[in-house]
């Protein structure tokens, strides 16, 4: 499942000033890796022993100068993890989030192969699925099984990565592009207004979903470790849903006339993460719930 690698692996991480991109660095760092962050703007949460480089990733020169080395800081790259994107839709013009991500995504990967760096790992997306699933999905629980339903300018930027990501394995066959469809990435700053079984229509965007920042983090470590070759998505997701109701009583609820391929029991997601598990070992460690109940905010 995992080969064995250096304990001063140095893994590039664009994006890494951002909620999940900080998680990804400091459990890097906590893992012996050397991590260099590349992003606009310096961490507010910054890490002893990382590098930070400031870099425009939309820039091809930039990137691929970032990916080499720079002056004294560095000398070479082993490993990239690319979380820079403008990380949803609405925040700025459709066709400019478009354009940021796609190009900085083929910036990233393209500057990755000719650099002969083979082991990339992005944030792909679970709106791939089809979310905010004004047409219903196609079955229940959700996996990586059916094409994707990009429904927005965000989404669809997505689905041209990940497609990108095919052709990039294709043209370099010990090229490893593992793309990673989080869920909502909650941290505990985000946790007081849980559980929403009062308001369970603010959720039903994501079939009421999420993944703690940590375990993203832990998905993309172990991504990086995998001995996979070839692109690759998979779902990142918790092991449990934002609601305090039953799963399978919100399912029937919300989506009675859509199949269901197997039982859920409790609050087991509907966007199934098996195939990480199966394939990355991934298994989530963390919940809302805990946070609630270490800090006697636990509701319901």
């Amino acid at each position: 499942m995992s080969s064995p690698r250096t304990p001063t692996t140095r893994v590039a991480v664009t994006g890494g000033s951002g909620k999940l991109g900080r998680a990804v660095v400091r459990d890097l760092a906590e893992h012996g890796y050397e991590v260099v962050l590349l992003d606009r703007v310096p961490s507010p949460d910054p890490v002893e022993g990382v590098v930070f480089v400031k870099v425009d990733l939309t820039d091809y020169g930039q990137v691929a100068q970032a990916l080499t080395s720079v002056d004294d800081r560095y000398d070479h790259i082993d490993a990239v993890v690319h979380l820079g994107a403008i990380p949803a839709p609405g925040l700025v013009p459709n066709a400019a989030l478009f354009t940021n991500n796609v190009t900085s995504s083929y910036n990233v990967f393209a500057a990755a192969r000719a650099a002969k760096i083979r082991n990339v790992v992005w944030a792909s997306s679970e709106t791939l699925l089809g979310i905010p699933f004004d047409i219903d999905p196609p079955y229940l629980p959700l996996d990586e099984e059916y094409p994707v339903r990009p429904e927005s300018s965000y989404s669809l930027g997505k689905a041209v990565e990940e497609e990108m990501a095919r052709h990039f394995t294709r043209w370099d066959r010990q090229l490893k592009l593992i793309g990673l469809r989080f869920s909502n990435v909650m941290d505990d700053g985000d946790y007081s207004e849980y559980p929403f079984d009062e308001t369970p229509e603010k959720r039903t965007f994501n079939l009421f979903s999420y993944i703690d920042a940590r375990d993203g983090a832990q998905a993309v470590r172990k991504a990086l470790e995998s001995d996979l070759v070839g692109f690759e998505a998979f779902i990142i997701a918790a092991s449990d849903t934002v609601m305090n109701t039953p799963t399978a009583v919100l399912a029937e609820q919300y989506w009675p006339q859509v199949e269901k391929r197997r039982a859920v029991e409790g609050v087991e997601p509907l966007l199934s993460s098996d195939k990480a598990r199966d394939l990355l070992g991934f298994v989530p460690e963390f919940s809302w719930r805990e946070w609630g109940e270490r800090t006697g905010n636990h509701r319901g």
